[in-house]
């Protein structure tokens, strides 16, 4: 994991790192769509009301275009790949909770702000870093505050489907 920010508050130095964050928020992003579709076929209908259907559905969709936006945009600077086991590791290692979460809705609004937390930590490297990216800085800055726009309102999304449960 040479070159590998401890911490995503740290700057960015260059495009291996940059493609290695970008292969992380990637897996965050399988993740997310695996757990909502598991979360959705796991369920019988009687447990599975329309709303949280819904949201699992719309998050399982956003997931997988997240997913395409970023894998784009690591296509474009033409980094070394990273084994998808490494990055598994460092995901868990940066983002994975210990907490035990009962229910789809509460496992969902993890997953969400997870994803939220991430993007922000990189926007927020990506800004602090004087390098010159091989990518257009603007256009990964758009597209990240994009992506970090939605885990944003998923997670205001899954907390009025959770109040309005209470």
């Amino acid at each position: 994991m040479e070159g590998f920010p401890v911490s995503l508050q740290q700057p960015l130095v260059s495009d291996h790192q940059l493609a290695r964050l970008l292969q992380i928020g990637v897996v965050l992003e399988e993740v997310v769509e695996a757990r909502a579709y598991e979360h959705a076929r796991s369920l019988d209908d009687a447990d599975l009301d329309p709303e949280t259907e819904a949201l699992l559905e719309e998050a399982a969709e956003e997931s997988a275009e997240h997913r395409e936006r970023l894998e784009g945009l690591v296509d474009e600077l033409e980094a070394e790949s990273v084994p998808f086991d490494e990055i598994q590791a460092l995901v868990e290692q940066q983002y994975e909770s210990d907490a035990d979460f009962d229910g789809v809705l509460y496992d969902q609004l993890c997953n969400e702000e997870t994803a939220y937390k991430f993007y922000d930590d990189l926007i927020e490297a990506i800004e602090g870093s004087d390098v010159r990216f091989s990518v257009d800085r603007d256009r990964l800055l758009a597209t990240l505050e994009s992506i970090r726009e939605d885990e944003a309102a998923g997670v205001e999304d899954v907390t009025r489907l959770m109040e309005a449960r209470e």
